[in-house]
């Protein structure tokens, strides 16, 4: 259980530490999303030095705590660019879909000073729980959060978050698998509506990255923004504790509790 995914042969078995709010028989999103970033990273760059700066999950359906295989492929091979996918898939059945850009890395001089990232940093912020999960185990335990600004439930919240848990057995999380684990949580920390009385799942994931975060501590400064007509949106600036990442955004659907 001291991890997201069990492999298994070409198969991965999900623990319950990948439990969502939703049901308990389903997955929270941002383990299949760190799941498809790992299977991203393996494929060859061909020898050339690169940095995934965008990463777009499509939640095609839900995902079930059951076993799992990955499939990948080079969309768009190149030196400078290069556009990769991959699919997380149960019986032959696709259940999420990922693309994922990467641009080659090399030496820029230049002077630029980045903004701070947000205060307070991991160390001094409150400690937090996400309160709507159904089942005591889960997502929201296998992740640490503090809350450094604002106020749960109001549409806009700065967090901190970090794995407890390694994604696969004995295998140290990758900066990118950090990223994609924690940013699936925007629209869950920047709640803008009643969780008693409205649902928002969101059927997408993306996140660009201009660098990629130092450290297991990834900042979400999120905001949630909720329509009348049943469509929401959740971004999200990503930081590390040395200063700004990158952006997320998901589209939101929103309905109300029968």
């Amino acid at each position: 259980m001291d991890a997201f995914f069990i492999p298994d042969g070409d198969r991965f078995l999900p623990t319950d530490h990948t439990r969502g709010p939703w049901s308990a028989e389903h997955q929270h999103g941002g383990p299949p999303s760190a799941l498809l970033a790992r299977a991203i990273e393996q494929v060859p760059t061909g020898g050339l030095p690169m940095l995934v700066t965008r990463m777009t999950v499509e939640l095609l359906r839900a995902v079930p705590i059951s076993p799992l295989t990955v499939r990948t492929e080079v969309l768009r091979p190149g030196k400078k660019v290069q556009l990769v996918g991959a699919s997380l898939l149960s019986n032959d059945v696709e259940l999420v879909r990922a693309t994922a850009l990467r641009i080659r890395t090399a030496d820029v001089t230049f002077s630029f000073p980045p903004p701070p990232p947000p205060h307070p940093l991991p160390d001094a912020a409150t400690p937090f729980v996400f309160p709507f999960f159904r089942e005591r185990t889960g997502y929201h335990r296998a992740m640490e959060v503090r809350i450094a600004r604002g106020t749960f439930g109001t549409g806009a919240l700065t967090a901190w978050m970090r794995m407890l848990h390694p994604l696969l057995p004995d295998e140290k999380p990758t900066p990118l698998q950090r990223v994609m684990i924690a940013a699936d949580s925007g629209n869950g920390l920047s709640v803008a509506l009643d969780v008693s009385r409205y649902t928002f799942i969101n059927p997408d994931l993306t996140v660009h990255l201009h660098r990629h975060p130092v450290g297991e501590w990834v900042c979400l400064d999120a905001v949630t923004l909720p329509e009348h007509h049943g469509v929401g949106l959740a971004q999200s600036a990503l930081y590390d504790e040395q200063g700004p990442l990158g952006r997320s955004l998901q589209s939101l659907l929103l309905e109300a509790r029968s």
